[in-house]
């Protein structure tokens, strides 16, 4: 197989360690073990008990029945059975493309976005199209143009809600349009929905809720602010979930029982996560709100919801040159918009803690100053 290197994932791997005030990643500030624990107001002993009755074997190999139990919650009418505990949203999205996705297929993808929603059904002999968004239309596809898109051998639409790096939301609307076209010549939907928005949650819809071949795909990484635990899920019908279970032997065989139990005791915890997560959002979109209006050389959409963003830099330089100048000299770290094919850019992570990201906007600012 062939296939090409994740530009965000090899821009990080070399990078992210060098850097002091980091604004550049995704997730909602990390929550420490600390803060982890004390979400069940009991120091972690719900936590803990569960831990200490468990054996350190491979554990439960799907996810434990409280884990899906926990994720069905998410959705409006889910069959537990048909949640499939992944490696990370990163692992979700593998197993489901390698499920749905053979040589010769015809597969339409949102572009740009995260990148292995195109480039891995490339990898796996398919034929890809794009399917634009638009920064004049606030970073959106159009769907006149997916009509357009699709044909009868359509196997498979790839779509981002939220997207990253643009936080740009598919409202519940416009995904309706999308399962219509799809409905129309029987293809699936894979959409991942890892920044799904926490702001106005009532306008989107999981693909899950709205269409019988759609497949969904998350985690506890970005709006659960647990990366650690590198546990993510997919939900679909049972025709697919059986054939990601095959795979899924391949690909991992199990989370592991640790895992397992810090996933399902942050979802069972999630209401208070989630209400300190808005919180982060909203404070910090003012932040940069504020910012961007003394900030002749940056923009942005504001995002709606979501912990990632995209600000364009009005610069001489390439933003990949920029960027890693701005990391030697400043120790600020900011992901170049050409990572995930924006030129001209940078992934803006605004959830990090208040005093990186003041720091970090200011230090951002000193470097933009020499381009005066």
């Amino acid at each position: 197989m062939k296939i090409r290197t994740i530009g965000v994932e090899e821009f990080l791997n070399i990078w992210e360690h060098d850097a002091t005030w980091d604004i550049g990643q995704s997730t909602i500030s990390s929550l420490t073990m600390g803060e982890i624990l004390a979400l069940d107001g009991q120091d972690g002993a719900t936590f803990y008990e569960r831990l200490d009755r468990e054996k350190m074997n491979y554990g439960w190999i799907e996810g434990s029945a409280e884990f899906k139990a926990e994720v069905a919650k998410l959705y409006k009418n889910v069959d537990p059975d048909n949640v499939l505990q992944m490696n990370g949203g990163t692992g979700a999205n593998l197993n489901a493309i390698m499920a749905l996705v053979e040589p010769g297929d015809h597969v339409v993808a949102e572009y740009p976005t995260y990148q292995p929603l195109y480039d891995l059904p490339r990898a796996l002999g398919a034929e890809v199209d794009y399917w634009h968004i638009h920064e004049e239309d606030g970073w959106q596809p159009r769907i006149d143009e997916l009509k357009e898109l699709v044909r009868p051998d359509t196997k498979l639409i790839c779509i981002n809600n939220a997207s990253n790096p643009l936080g740009a939301v598919i409202t519940t609307e416009m995904m309706e349009e999308i399962v219509e076209i799809a409905r129309h010549v029987d293809a699936w939907v894979l959409c991942d929905e890892v920044f799904f928005p926490l702001e106005d949650p009532e306008k989107c819809s999981s693909i899950v809720d709205l269409y019988e071949k759609g497949v969904a795909t998350n985690s506890v990484s970005k709006d659960y602010s647990v990366p650690a635990a590198r546990c993510g899920w997919t939900v679909s019908n049972k025709e697919l979930a059986d054939r990601m279970r095959v795979l899924r032997d391949y690909t991992m065989i199990c989370s592991g029982v640790f895992n397992d139990a810090l996933a399902t005791y942050v979802l069972r915890n999630r209401d208070k996560i989630i209400e300190r997560n808005l919180g982060i959002i909203r404070r910090n979109r003012e932040i940069v709100n504020e910012w961007m209006a003394t900030e002749p050389r940056a923009s942005w959409i504001p995002p709606k919801g979501v912990s990632v963003s995209y600000m364009r830099l009005d610069i001489p330089e390439n933003d990949e040159v920029f960027c890693l100048r701005l990391l030697k000299e400043e120790g600020v770290l900011l992901v170049p918009g050409s990572r995930f094919e924006l030129p001209c850019g940078a992934r803006l992570g605004y959830c990090a803690s208040e005093d990186v990201l003041r720091e970090g906007l200011k230090r951002l600012s000193k470097s933009l100053r020499q381009f005066d």
